[in-house]
């Protein structure tokens, strides 16, 4: 399969809900980075997209497009449509993706978006006023990083 194959194979997992599938396309040594969960490796990186998938209160709507590699690297753009929290908040969140690979797999995964976008659509007001600042963006990686932790706990 070449990576801009594995990146399509990536994406249409994810818009099927098929985190195996998902994770099958990562190396094992695999390195992902987003502003909502920081830099998480190997196994925890799979665990992300299992716990994201399995929480089907949230059911998002993944589409994909601008796929683009080649022998070292690779990148896509990717819109995630969801409901978020007790408020059921919409959230509609372009994603910049990045990949680097190695034997077949991705072993670098990094997805930029605006995080105070994000939050102004996920936390309402809250996010709005203190979405951008450094104490929100950890306050956030800290809660994701807990509700992983949560959930790997579980596995």
């Amino acid at each position: 399969m070449s990576n801009t194959q594995v990146i399509h194979h990536f994406y249409a997992a994810f818009s099927q809900g098929n985190a195996e599938e998902m994770v099958a396309c990562y190396h094992p040594e695999v390195v992902f980075t987003d502003p909502a969960f920081g830099t998480l490796k190997g196994d925890r990186a799979c665990a992300m997209w299992r716990m994201l998938l399995s929480r089907k209160e949230a059911s998002p709507t993944i589409s994909f497009s601008d796929v683009a590699a080649d022998e070292i690297s690779g990148s896509a753009q990717w819109v995630a449509e969801y409901h978020f929290g007790p408020k059921k908040r919409k959230v509609i969140n372009h994603v910049s993706a990045t990949f680097s690979f190695r034997d077949g797999k991705i072993i670098q995964h990094t997805d930029t978006f605006n995080l105070w976008k994000w939050s102004r659509q996920a936390l309402g007001p809250v996010g709005y006023v203190i979405g951008w600042t450094p104490y929100m963006k950890k306050n956030i990686q800290r809660m994701t990083n807990k509700r992983l932790d949560a959930y790997s706990g579980k596995r």
